[in-house]
Formats: C-alpha cells, structure tokens, sequence
C-alpha cells in the first residue's frame, strides 16, 4: 500500500498542469463550500440570537389570567415564587428574565402606531445589550420610570427625537382605557421586522399603564446553556408545573398574541400557565432558517455535481494518456485490483490537498469579511434581523465539508479507476495516442 500511495504521488507530481487545475477546481468549490456554510451559520445565529433576545426565551414561562370567564390578558401572578421553583427544575438555565407584555397605541404630536410593548428591567438584561445598537441616547436611561425605547423606523414615523414625550394608551384588565406618557429615552438601530412591531420600556411603567401588581409579569424568558436541551426542558415543565399545583393550557405552538380568542372561548377564571418554546413564539424565523438551510443544501448539490464532472473527465483523459503506463505496470505483474486502488490513491490524495487548501482560503475569506463588517441593505436586514453580517465557520462544519468533497472525489473516480484496471496489457501496451 505504502509503494502504491507513493506512484500515487509521483504521479500526481508528474501530471502537474493537470494535478494543478483539478485541485484548484476542489479547492474553489471547498473554499466557496466554507464560506457558504459561514453565511448561513451566521445568519442563523443572528437571526436567533436576536430574536430570543428581544421576544422570546428559548423556553417560555408565560400565561394568560382572565378575571371573567370570557376577557383574558397575558398574565403571570405571583411570578417571584414561579422563577424560583423553575431554577430548581431547570438545571441546565444559563440565565432568565421576566417581561411584562401588552399592545398599546403610541401617540406622538404628528402621528401614532399600534405596537407590542414588552416591559424589562434593563440592569438585568445583559443580553439585550449585546443585540440592541442604539444610535441615539443612552440605553441604561431605561432604568428611569416613565422612559421608552424606540428603533429608527418608528421614531420616523412619528417624528420624535431622544427627549421628546410620547403616549402610551391602552385597555386595562378590567375594560377601561388607561394612559401613561413616557420619554424617549433611546433609538436604537432597525433590527429587520422586529423593529416594526416593537418597542420596550420598564416593567413597572407598563404595570402602572396596565394597573398590575408589583408580583405580576408577562413571561418568564428562560435561556439555555444548550439549545438542544430546550425539548426535554419544555416536556419536563409541562410534567412538573402541575405536580407543583398550578394550572397549564394545552400546549399550542403559536404565539401568544394568536390565542386569546381560543383562551376567551374557554369557561375558566383565574391563572394558567402557558410553556412555549421559541419556535412556538418567532414560527417566522423558524422558517427563514429552514428556507437558508434548503437553500445550502441545493447549492452544494449544484457544486458537487460540478466537480463531479469535471473529476471524471479528467480522470477519463489521463487514463486515454496513460494507456501504454497502465499496460507496462500490469505486464510487469500489478494486477487490476492494485491498479484500482493506485488511481483511487491518486484521487484521494489530490482530494485531500484540495480540500485542505480550499478550507483554508474559505476561512481567510470569512475572518476577512468579518474584519469589515459590512452593513446589509435593508431586505436583508428583514429576514436576520440585523443591520451587520457576520459569518461563523464551525471546526465541525469545515472538517465535515473537508471529508464530504474528499470521500465524494474519491467515489467518483471509481468508474474511470475501474475501466482502467479491466484494461488488457498486450492491447494497452500497443496503443498509441
């Protein structure tokens, strides 16, 4: 094995243009492969990375509280006592939040919009600041009563400025119309759709606008060390909560603005919970990441049946050209299945160099891009919800592309190794051209 691996390479060294346009052929296809792979993980991991931020938990503790049996509102009572009982389940929290939720009319002087309001107590929330950029004003003002966060699409809108006075108005629990006026505290950059529908402001003003208890929230936003885990965790909770005595919704994978029809409909009063998990919250951007892995998928079919071809037809001409080679080694005892294994050598080895060059100049290519940090026009901005593109090449994911294009190169070449072997040596030996 050792001799044949090495006429291998002798070969390999002999046949240098052709050596060096098929193996700069599988290093484009690694090195487009790479980066490839780099955008979609990135822009999946932005995508998600803003969107849990900023809506959802990976797995949420939320609810809906109805004071009769036919108007509900997204409630949790007595949410102190709930977070500390889920610490203890939930073994494998990195961290959690807790956010007031509501959907109220924001007034400016010159116009309004209808969006959703989610309370925070910005101290606490250290992932928030990693995803927000705030282009004017100070995030941590949001630590004052009374103050909004807004992004730049809605402060144009209603034609506000950091400092200005907007109202909130909305209906309370109990059906009567409540208002409270807030300053805008901060802007922040547009974040794709979120930014459309959004806006933040302390919990405790949205309490006071809803007329809440200090002890009431809207969700419990629980994040995970390891999003693998979020399946067993969301099971585990379903099975527990009710042992620990309280009340549960059937599971419905929407999100929780899309059920209270379905809750209103329901003869019960009082508190019950509702576990979701961000798939149930953001379907949306569930399907974008499916869309961009469908989407990879195809264009690395596309590119292997590229080199596919081009691999077999230069294997093809350099068995033509090497006809009276393969007819003298067989003459002097090689038999077929070593001249099988000499070509597939040669494929291996040409693969494995290809590939390892490629790799190499995919990863510069993506920590180059990275260096830049480009901005994205505005419908990329829609689907990864962020103005900034950011590309993440996984040690797996390229080892894993490496060995994919190597085995295939490796394959592909066993139709023309094959023909080459079946080769008679008195006829090869005779051939001429």
């Amino acid at each position: 094995m050792q001799q044949l691996l090495l006429i291998a390479v002798r070969n390999l060294g002999t046949h240098k243009r052709r050596t060096l346009l098929l193996g700069g052929a599988i290093a484009g296809v690694t090195a487009l492969l790479v980066v490839l792979m780099g955008l979609s993980n990135g822009m999946k991991d932005t995508m998600l990375r803003s969107a849990t931020t900023l809506m959802t938990g990976h797995v949420n503790v939320a609810g809906f509280y109805k004071v009769t049996a036919g108007q509900s509102a997204p409630v949790v009572t007595s949410y102190p006592k709930l977070l500390e009982q889920l610490r203890k389940e939930v073994p494998e929290l990195d961290y959690s939040v807790q956010r007031a939720r509501g959907w109220v009319k924001l007034v400016s002087e010159t116009g309004s919009v209808q969006v959703g309001v989610g309370g925070l107590d910005v101290e606490n929330e250290t992932g928030f600041r990693k995803v927000i950029q705030v282009r004017e004003g100070k995030l941590e003002d949001l630590a004052q009563p009374n103050t909004l966060l807004i992004f730049e699409e809605q402060a144009k809108k209603l034609e506000v400025k950091v400092g200005d006075t907007v109202t909130l108005s909305a209906p309370t629990m109990r059906g009567t119309s409540n208002t409270v006026d807030v300053r805008v505290a901060a802007i922040a950059a547009n974040v794709g759709m979120l930014s459309s529908f959004n806006v933040y402001v302390p919990n405790a003003t949205l309490r006071g606008l809803y007329q809440l208890r200090e002890d009431a929230t809207g969700a419990l936003m629980l994040y995970l060390k390891d999003m693998a885990s979020i399946p067993a965790v969301q099971e585990r909770l379903t099975r527990r909560l009710p042992e620990l005595g309280y009340q549960v919704l059937e599971h419905n994978p929407q999100p929780f603005f899309m059920k209270f029809n379905t809750v209103n409909r329901e003869a019960w009063t009082g508190q019950k919970l509702d576990i979701t998990n961000w798939e149930d919250e953001i379907s949306f951007v569930k399907w974008t990441v499916s869309a961009l892995d469908a989407l990879t998928g195809i264009l690395t079919f596309v590119l292997l049946i590229i080199i596919a071809v081009g691999i077999m037809n230069t294997l093809w001409i350099a068995i033509r050209e090497r006809t009276r080679e393969i007819g003298t080694l067989r003459a002097i005892g090689m038999q077929r299945g070593y001249v099988l294994v000499m070509f597939l050598l040669e494929s291996l080895v040409l693969g494995l160099l290809g590939t390892a060059v490629g790799a190499t100049v995919g990863l510069g290519v993506c920590l180059l891009i990275n260096a830049v940090d480009p901005s994205v026009p505005v419908i990329v901005q829609v689907f990864i919800l962020s103005d900034k593109l950011h590309l993440i090449v996984k040690p797996g994911s390229m080892i894993g592309a490496m060995a994919f294009i190597t085995l295939c190169t490796t394959l592909i070449s066993l139709i023309p190794s094959f023909l080459a072997a079946r080769m008679k040596p008195v006829t090869a030996m005779h051939h001429i051209g």
